[in-house]
């Protein structure tokens, strides 16, 4: 190997993953015949159209119709300021929580940028009626021009891997899998010998990886390229060299969460938790978080109550057994708590004496216990234990103690996930389908790590959102 060439560039590398992907995996979308500059003016005429259509409708119906244009260009204006800022100051990524989260928010901040803009142009007012009309039609509007903006021929960003071939073959498989996404991978840059994978070599090596890494970049044209690997000094010159061309570069642990909202825990190191504690990271206090969690915990609780007492019956009568169930488990910081759910199972479901992983269709489950977990009723008494502190809405979900042992040794960083409160519901549950094995719990864990380094108020009221689709779609049946 020491002959051959440090590099080599696998052309096609998409449509060999296609190729090799499960008969029906959706195929990678064409390259558009539209610019970019075409689809983006696009794009952005639907999404101001959507705007003002639900904004012109209502003021054109109002009462006093003066001054209709310039009154519907500021709102509209606002509202479509409000919606663009969302977006852009967005930190997740559109592409993990769904162009409807961001949308949502943007509507509640052009609600209250009109209100203030109604407050200092006295011909300019609305009143609650309308503006609440206004509200209901820009977010409907603005969700159906994001998926008419979606299905344009829009040109998909071009992703030119630089790495080893087993973590970029993983990579460009799952790319593959994803249709929806608007990636498409135009090569894979490997390196082929000893010397160049740990960095070592002659000058010669070395001249000619920098040398294949920018003629890469040159030919191919990308928008983001990904380091599969750790950064080297080489491919750093390299990118270095050819940096005029304006494209983007990204590791490939970051690359994951922007694309499918996850850490891929088999490629992070310790170093990876460094962003968790980056001197930039926003901030989420736990002030803000404790607020919203008391707020909706204690309104969830009053508006419950009745219901609960139905089903607390209900159990009861079932099998004359408890009501509740307590059940100790893991918190923050690894300390333990007592968790409280309506009983779900026969009353002496570990009769054997040691504990078991929950299964899919788990025969210990009773009659009105299946109906509770359907539709994720069992876990309402959990509200109590956010109000005493030992939960929080959103977070990792509590794991029993006597696995910790087990999961320490079989998951990587699994203990991480202790860093912040346990939730009733979390971004693994709603992005993972219900796991009963060490296999699927080190999957979720990607998740958990995706939230814990993501976590805010806004992505708090994207899960608590999910969740209560999931419920009502009925696909959150455990």
């Amino acid at each position: 190997m020491r002959g051959a060439p440090p590099m080599t560039v696998y052309e096609g590398a998409a449509a060999q993953a296609e190729s090799s992907a499960p008969p029906h995996s959706p195929p990678l979308a064409k390259r558009s015949r539209l610019s970019p500059r075409q689809s983006t003016w696009a794009a952005l005429v639907v999404r101001a159209a959507a705007v003002l259509a639900p904004v012109l409708l209502v003021l054109e119906t109002s009462p006093e119709p003066h001054g209709l244009l310039p009154a519907s260009a500021l709102i509209a204006g606002t509202w479509f300021i409000a919606l663009a800022t969302t977006t852009r100051t967005m930190a997740v990524s559109p592409f993990a929580v769904g162009a409807r989260s961001g949308i949502a928010v943007g509507t509640l901040l052009g609600v209250a940028g009109v209100s203030a803009l109604s407050f200092w142009i006295p011909w300019l007012h609305p009143g609650p009626r309308q503006l609440a009309i206004m509200a209901v039609g820009v977010f409907a509007m603005s969700a159906i021009a994001e998926r008419v903006a979606a299905d344009l021929p829009t040109p998909r960003r071009r992703l030119l891997i630089v790495g080893s071939s087993s973590r970029a073959t993983a990579l460009v498989e799952e790319l593959a899998l994803r249709n929806d996404l608007p990636f498409e991978c135009v090569g894979v840059l490997d390196a082929l010998s000893e010397q160049s994978e740990n960095g070592a070599g002659t000058d010669h090596q070395r001249a000619s990886r920098v040398s294949a890494v920018t003629a890469a970049v040159h030919r191919e044209r990308p928008d983001l390229v990904v380091l599969a690997d750790e950064p080297r000094g080489d491919d750093v010159i390299a990118l270095l060299d050819a940096g005029s061309l304006g494209f983007r570069v990204v590791g490939l642990p970051t690359f994951y969460e922007h694309a499918f909202g996850r850490v891929p825990i088999q490629t992070i190191s310790p170093m990876w938790f460094m962003s968790v504690l980056h001197l930039y990271q926003r901030p989420y206090s736990r002030l803000t978080k404790r607020v919203f969690d008391v707020v909706l915990a204690a309104v969830g609780l009053a508006l419950s109550a009745p219901f609960m007492l139905v089903v607390g019956c209900l159990v009861y009568l079932s099998d004359r057994g408890p009501v509740f169930y307590r059940q100790v488990r893991l918190g923050e910081g690894g300390k333990t708590f007592e968790m409280t759910k309506f009983r779900t199972m026969v009353a002496d479901a570990e009769k054997q004496g040691y504990a078991l992983w929950a299964a899919q269709s788990d025969p210990r489950v009773t009659t009105i216990g299946r109906v509770l977990r359907k539709a994720r009723l069992d876990e309402l008494p959990q509200l109590w234990n956010v109000l005493r502190g030992d939960m929080s809405l959103v977070g990792p979900r509590p794991e029993r103690p006597e696995f910790l042992q087990q999961l320490t040794a079989d998951v990587p960083f699994w203990t991480r996930r202790h860093l912040v409160k346990p939730g009733i519901t979390g971004w693994a549950q709603i992005r993972h389908p219900y796991t009963s094995d060490i296999t699927g719990t080190a999957q979720k864990l990607g998740y958990d790590l995706y939230y814990l380094k993501h976590r805010s108020l806004y992505l708090d009221v994207a899960i608590v959102v999910m969740t209560a689709k999931t419920i009502l779609s009925g696909s959150g049946a455990r």
